[in-house]
């Protein structure tokens, strides 16, 4: 069935003690990320969400986004996943125009106040009925009085772990509404169909050669609210069963040293994260991070989000023994449309940049 929803449950039915999400220390198998979606889908439900009621989302790369992010789609509910350096005002203008009905939104740092920049747009919407604060540190109360978090909001659902009635979704219903950079004017949602991501979940791992079998170990570096790092690791990721290693912010240093702990073996970016890579090799061998082991499980890298200099894709096949492939792709092409073939891609010997290779099979 095209139904978004069905990843994470076909997933956790087939490999329900395997690794999902990995934060740090902090652990979830399938079965117990499949457990967290329902709850949010039973909260969503006695909120008074219906099926195809958008639900925004503003969330860095923690463990709560893919949980709220599936317990929206088995509400039978849109996301709507909202950039985190977004302002009141802007926030404000997201709401409305998708119609959200209920909003959840990090906490934040003092660097980054999501949550007070949420409340100031949660407070100028007129169709948003309620806001819930997912806390930085999970059952701590509230930090900002009268807002209430998602642990308050889950005990009012407690033992609703099982699957909720089930919502029938079609292929063309909207399963995720991402909105675009507003080069143009006003950010406009792209609205993508469970078929729309599904497909583009399928055909990314095919492209990559993922199969349930291989355990793949994703890096999760890449903005999840963004189309990117949302299909292509995110849901691409769960489609095969992989475990997936979240990081907030990305840190050269950091990621080559959860790549070895973690035996990362898919790892996604944007050409200047290979560059941070590339030019940290030396200074974190000396912090005893085995690069040879690093490489050794390394399988799969991917770029896009820019174009990739030859130089990079040069330098990180020699260091670490795999060709990065090229993608290009749009919010409004759920994002992949098109990809560099690794067997035919002739750039690191005639640097033919104007190729952008394959058509996505997923992209018509």
């Amino acid at each position: 069935m095209l139904d978004l929803a069905a990843l994470l449950e076909d997933s956790a039915r087939r490999y329900p003690e395997r690794d999902a999400l990995v934060l740090g220390e902090a652990r979830l198998t399938y079965a117990q990320f499949d457990a967290y979606a329902n709850r949010i889908a039973h909260l969503l439900v006695s909120r008074g969400v219906e099926p195809g009621d958008k639900v925004a989302l503003s969330c860095p790369n923690v463990l709560e986004f893919p949980i709220v992010y599936y317990g929206i789609l088995k509400a039978g509910g849109v996301v709507v996943p909202l950039n985190i350096l977004l302002k009141g005002r802007e926030i404000a203008y997201h709401l409305a125009d998708s119609e959200a009905k209920l909003y959840f939104c990090f906490e934040g740092s003092p660097e980054l106040p999501i949550a007070e920049y949420a409340i100031a747009g949660f407070e100028q919407s007129e169709t948003c009925s309620a806001l819930i604060v997912i806390s930085a540190e999970p059952g701590a109360p509230s930090s900002i009085l009268g807002v209430e978090t998602l642990g308050e909001a889950l005990a009012s659902v407690s033992g609703t772990e099982t699957p909720a009635a089930a919502v029938v979704r079609e292929p063309t219903d909207t399963a995720v509404i991402l909105y675009t950079s507003g080069t143009t004017g006003k950010p406009k949602g792209a609205e993508l169909t469970h078929c729309n991501m599904v497909l583009n979940a399928l055909s990314t791992n095919r492209l990559f050669e993922s199969v349930p079998s291989m355990h793949e170990r994703y890096l999760l570096t890449l903005p999840l609210f963004h189309s990117f790092g949302q299909t292509v690791t995110m849901n691409a990721g769960i489609c095969v069963g992989a475990t997936l290693v979240l990081m907030p912010r990305f840190d050269a240093t950091a990621a080559l040293e959860i790549m070895e702990r973690e035996k990362i073996s898919v790892f996604a970016g944007v050409p200047t994260m290979y560059w941070g890579l590339l030019g940290v090799l030396d200074e974190v061998v000396k912090f005893g991070v085995d690069i040879e082991t690093v490489a050794q499980n390394m399988r799969c890298a991917i770029s896009g989000g820019a174009a990739l200099p030859v130089e990079i894709l040069t330098q990180f096949r020699e260091r670490f023994g795999v060709q990065i492939l090229e993608g290009y792709g749009l919010s409004e092409t759920s994002p992949l449309a098109l990809f560099s073939d690794p067997e035919s891609d002739p750039r690191p010997r005639f640097d033919r940049r104007a190729d952008l290779g394959r058509r996505s099979a997923a992209c018509r």
